[in-house]
Parts: C-alpha cells; sequence; structure tokens
C-alpha cells in the first residue's frame, strides 16, 4: 500500500513457545511490513540466554531486542516504543495470532485515523472448543474479546504516548495497565477507536490454580480507583465482578472461626452455614456453564474456597500500603547487553 503510514511492532515477551506462532503469523499476512519489530525479553536480567525462537526469513532485519529485566508487561511496552522511533506503535501479546489481512487492515485502520486519534483497537476472537461447554479459564479468557482497549491488539500514535508518559510501571501485572493507558490518554483530549484488523487470541494452557493467582488483579483495581476516582469502571467499561460477595463470604467464614474460638457455638453455626452457601452458590455459579467433568467440578469446588478470601487478601493489602511514586525514569530503559 503507497504511503502506508510507518509503524512499529511491540511484544513483550517472556519467550513462550507461542512467541514463534506470532511470528509466524506476522510473516504470514497480507499488506505493508512493519518497519521493525521489537521484542521486549522480560526475563530477569540475570537470565543471559538469547530468546526461544525462530525468526522466518520474511521478517530478518526487522526483528530486534531489548531488555525488559523482568519488571513486568508495563515497563517492557514502555522499553519498546522507547526503541522505535515510527509514529505509530503496534503492541501484540506473543500468544495471539494475527489474522492474514492483520497488516493490510492495520494500514487502512491507521489512514481512517484523524490527528486526535490516540490509538485504535484490534478485534480480538478467542476460539472456544467445538463439542463441548468451555471451562471456567477458558470462559474468562474469552471474555477479552470484549474488553476495551486491551493491548493484545491495541496500536497507539507515539506522540500520544509522549504525551501522557507511556504506560504506567506501577502496574506490576498484564492487568488494567492498558485500561489505565486508554483513560489517561482520553483525559488528554484524545479518542480511541476501534478498527478492523482481526487477531486470534488462543487459550493458553494453565493449572488448576490459575483462577486464583488471577486474584491479585484485584490489588490493581485499587489503584485504578486510586489515579481515576470511583468511576473508572464506568469509563473503562470493566464489571465489578463478585467483588462484593467475595468480602461478604470471607467476613462470615471469620466470624465462624472467631465464635468457635470463644466457644459461641450457635453462633459459629450459624456463620458457617452462611458461609457454606455463599461457597456453595460461587461454585455452582462456575460449574452450572462449564463442561462439568469431575476435574473440572474438583477444580471449581477447591478453588470457590480459596478465591474470596484471596480477593479479598490482594484489596484489603493493597488498600491498606500508600499509593506508590509514579515512576519518573522508567526502570524499562535498561537493554540487554
Amino acid at each position: 500500500m503507497t504511503g502506508a503510514p510507518r509503524y512499529a511492532v511491540v511484544v513483550p515477551t517472556l519467550g513462550r513457545p507461542s512467541l514463534g506462532d506470532l511470528l509466524a503469523a506476522l510473516a504470514a499476512t497480507e499488506g505493508p511490513r512493519p518497519a521493525r519489530i521489537v521484542l521486549v525479553d522480560d526475563r530477569p536480567l540475570s537470565d543471559c540466554a538469547p530468546l526461544p525462537v525462530t525468526v522466518p526469513p520474511e521478517l530478518r532485519g526487522l526483528v530486534e531486542t531489548v531488555a525488559g529485566c523482568g519488571y513486568g508487561p508495563a515497563a517492557a511496552r514502555n522499553a519498546g516504543w522507547r526503541a522505535a522511533p515510527e509514529p505509530w506503535i503496534a503492541f501484540l501479546d506473543d500468544d495471539v495470532l494475527p489474522g492474514p489481512d492483520w497488516a493490510a487492515d492495520l494500514a487502512a485502520d491507521l489512514a481512517a485515523a484523524d490527528a486526535r486519534t490516540a490509538g485504535v483497537q484490534g478485534r480480538v476472537t478467542v476460539p472456544l472448543p467445538a463439542g463441548r461447554r468451555p471451562t471456567d479459564w477458558e470462559r474468562n479468557t474469552a471474555g477479552l474479546a470484549d474488553a476495551r482497549w486491551i493491548t493484545a491488539d491495541m496500536v497507539y500514535r507515539r506522540a500520544a504516548l509522549e504525551a501522557v508518559g507511556g504506560f504506567d510501571e506501577r502496574f506490576p501485572r498484564a492487568f488494567r495497565e492498558d485500561a489505565d493507558l486508554a483513560l489517561r490518554c482520553l483525559d488528554a483530549g484524545w479518542t480511541l477507536t476501534t478498527g478492523r484488523r482481526r487477531t486470534v487470541h488462543p487459550v493458553r494452557p494453565a493449572d488448576r490454580w490459575v483462577s486464583v493467582r488471577t486474584q491479585a488483579g484485584n490489588a490493581d483495581d485499587v489503584l485504578m480507583g486510586r489515579i481515576h476516582g470511583r468511576g473508572w469502571r464506568r469509563r473503562a467499561e470493566a464489571p465489578r465482578g463478585r467483588v462484593a460477595a467475595h468480602a461478604v463470604v470471607t467476613a462470615v467464614g471469620v466470624v465462624a472461626v472467631a465464635c468457635a474460638v470463644v466457644r459461641r457455638p450457635r453462633a459459629a453455626v450459624l456463620a458457617a452455614g452462611v458461609w457454606v452457601g455463599g461457597t456453595v452458590e460461587f461454585a455452582v455459579a462456575r460449574i452450572v456453564p462449564g463442561p462439568r467433568t469431575v476435574d473440572e467440578i474438583v477444580t471449581m469446588l477447591l478453588t470457590s474456597v480459596v478465591i474470596p478470601p484471596t480477593a479479598v487478601a490482594h484489596r484489603l493489602s493493597a488498600a491498606l500500603r500508600p499509593t506508590p511514586p509514579s515512576p519518573g525514569s522508567p526502570r524499562s530503559r535498561l537493554r540487554r547487553g
């Protein structure tokens, strides 16, 4: 496409096998090539081994690697876009597959952007298994298809990133750092749109306890509230979820234990009954839409006991901590020698 806007692709990565699939998909897509592809190696700096990936011949000469040093996705993306002088930066996760016309559609998305457009979101599809109901983890991943401004496939104007300071590195996980950047761009008078390019986000393998680990995102929700105020969920189109129910179930569980300790058996039994009822309701709500296999049912029962107190603990811990200062000199500017 003659005169297509110049862009770079930035991919934070831990060197997962899916990175090779992403590069192969980029090599196969129709349309103008990126000016460069920046792989941000976000493994700890002590891991000096080269990224375990084979670059397709079509992309050799375009791919360069910078160090993220294990500081997390926000810092990694900052390292990537600061290493790329192109006017547009296309952020991709290392486990997505751009569609066959992705580059051509991206060029059209950028050509349609006006001077105040900070970013253009891609359309993400999460394939679910045929012939059976999806698991809880598969349903959670499928929610990415409706999420706003996710960096699984999100292109930003470099000038907008410079204007707002890029990603906030106080967000240590791949959670809410993208919504935070979008809201700051909107607050600065930029606009965000959705393009026509399409990307597939496969469900990556996960163990039984993945849903428990994701509860760490409750701490990031606290930080979002401190930065953007109480209305941030409405603006970011982020559902509240079951935070309130988790707090109630956890509280009655604590009451049950406390009453047992001080030898108030009736109160302990009553509180324990409420706890059991809340836990069972949560488990059933997760089991019913799923495949209902023995393994899935066991996983839902076990994790439904652990998730509420874990979510509350992350939220309380974040609420009791002072807000960390915004990093003035991003750590992510370090480069792997």
